[in-house]
Order: structure tokens, then C-alpha cells, then sequence
């Protein structure tokens, strides 16, 4: 994997129209992201049957939402849809799609194959991004097909890191396990957070203050992570002194049957149910 060698661009310049099919939570985060780098609302055509009040609003700026019949084609068509919803979703994108469109999928478990069958010949990206998108902290990992060339590469990775960083693989096969571990990983960290309140409970803490320990605790060492240049084998180490109070919690945590096999199963698990879902 390797991230893009340039910096994102500002999308001041954007080559044309982008269409965005679905604008619910992931799709309004890109949304709000692009505004934020210097999109014209202008130049933007939403697909939304039901679209928040943000987005309504910015019909007054210029955009357009579910415009009656193709307005014009786009430089740039971004699917983010339910995957159960795709196959409505993806005829009416390829309304828009010409000769020249970028297509950047952020659905869930439907292939670059499953887009190509309504989409011939169409440069298409597939992407999964997580949903720290929401704050710009979110991570996306791409694969594109054999006709993305190397502006549209970079067209995508400029969409995509409007909402956080972003990686690319050559190999479609490992986006299952990338939705496994980074797409559904807040939820783990989420839980993570969740389980800590309710033993901190256990321990006698009252609940409001279990909770904002918990909060304070993952949100601190997950930037202390971000920002150390340390891995996180290192920093665990750093803060377990031997025989100290870290060091039993941890032998409960990495001993057979712990955290490690516990977590390697779950993604094992999601990784299952991406290929499944994919058919």
C-alpha cells in the first residue's frame, strides 16, 4: 500500500461537474469536505431521496438536488449508497457517465466486476473509507481498474482526502479484509470505550465519571498514537511497568483466548461477510 506522492490539491479547480449519488452520513461528510477544500457548490449535482437540511440549503448556493433528467456529463461520479440499494443506484449514475467520467464507489462489498457490468469501459474507482470522515480523521484505502488513468489516480485520491488519508492497493481481493479492519474499526474502538465504562462501573466508579474516563482515555491514546513516532507495540510497552497495576490487566487481556485472538476472529468473521455479501 502507499498513499499518493503529492499532497491533495484544492478542489477549486475541479475539472468539470461531480455527481454524488446518496448524501446520508458518509456522503454528506465528502460533501462538507469538498465545500471545505473550495468546491462551487455549483458544479455539484446531489442524487438524494432524502436529503438533510444542510444539503437543501445549498441549493441557494448553486447545487443542484435531483434534478429532473441528466443536466450535463460529469467529470467525476461518486456512489455512496447502501450496497443493497446499488443495483437502483448505479443505472442512475450512469446517466451521467461519458467517455471521460471517473466512477469512485464507496459501497461496500460491490466489486469493481459488479460496476463494470452497468458501467462498460468507464474508469472506476472502488474505495472504503471509515467513518471518522465525518470530523476530516478518517482513513480510505482505493483499487482502481485498468482504465483510471494517472490524472483520474489523482482525481480520486483528491476526492478521498477531502474526508482524511488515503492508501491504494493494486489487489481488489484484500478491500474485504480492509473493510474488516479499518471500515468497521471504530465500531471496535467504540466498543473498546463502551466495555471500559461498564467495568469501570464494576470497580465501583460512578457511572458519569466511568464514562468520561473511558472517552478522555481512548480518544488521548489514540492521539498519542497519531502523533508519537513510536508503533503501538512500543508505546504499550512504555506505559507497563513490571508487576504495576497495567501489566495484571494485560495478562488477562493478551492471554489465551485475550484480545489478540478475539479481535484476529471478528475481523476474520467481517472479512467472511464482505466476500458474502459481494455474492
Amino acid at each position: 500500500m502507499k498513499s499518493p506522492a503529492k499532497p491533495a490539491l484544492p478542489l477549486r479547480t475541479f475539472p468539470g461537474l461531480l455527481l454524488l449519488v446518496g448524501a446520508g452520513k458518509m456522503g454528506s461528510a465528502m460533501l462538507d469536505g469538498w465545500l471545505a477544500r473550495g468546491l462551487n457548490p455549483k458544479k455539484l449535482v446531489v442524487i438524494e431521496p432524502q436529503p438533510a437540511k444542510a444539503t437543501k440549503a445549498l441549493v441557494r448556493r448553486g447545487l443542484k438536488l435531483n434534478p429532473k433528467g441528466k443536466t450535463a456529463e460529469a467529470a467525476a461520479i461518486v456512489i455512496a449508497v447502501k450496497p443493497q440499494t446499488a443495483p437502483s443506484a448505479v443505472p442512475q449514475a450512469a446517466a451521467y457517465a461519458g467517455k471521460t467520467t471517473l466512477v469512485l464507489s464507496i459501497m461496500a462489498g460491490r466489486t469493481l466486476a459488479f460496476l463494470e457490468q452497468t458501467l462498460p469501459g468507464t474508469a472506476i474507482v472502488r474505495a472504503m473509507p471509515n467513518t471518522p470522515a465525518a470530523i476530516g480523521r478518517g482513513i480510505s484505502v482505493a483499487v482502481a481498474n485498468a482504465k483510471v488513468s494517472a490524472r483520474q489516480h489523482r482525481l480520486a485520491a483528491d476526492l478521498l482526502a477531502a474526508i482524511g488519508k488515503v492508501e491504494w492497493v493494486t489487489d481488489e481481493t484484500l478491500m474485504d479484509a480492509v473493510t474488516a479492519t479499518s471500515g468497521s474499526g471504530p465500531a471496535y474502538v467504540f466498543l473498546l470505550a463502551e466495555a471500559m465504562t461498564k467495568a469501570g462501573i464494576a470497580a465501583g466508579l460512578p457511572p458519569e465519571l466511568a464514562a468520561r474516563l473511558a472517552r478522555e482515555t481512548v480518544a488521548g491514546s489514540g492521539e498519542l498514537l497519531r502523533r508519537s513516532g513510536l508503533d503501538a507495540a512500543m508505546l504499550r510497552q512504555n506505559v507497563t511497568s513490571p508487576g504495576g497495576t497495567t501489566a495484571a490487566a494485560l495478562e488477562v487481556l493478551m492471554g489465551r483466548g485475550g484480545f489478540d485472538a478475539l479481535l484476529t476472529e471478528a475481523i476474520a468473521a467481517a472479512t467472511r461477510r464482505g466476500r458474502e455479501l459481494a455474492g
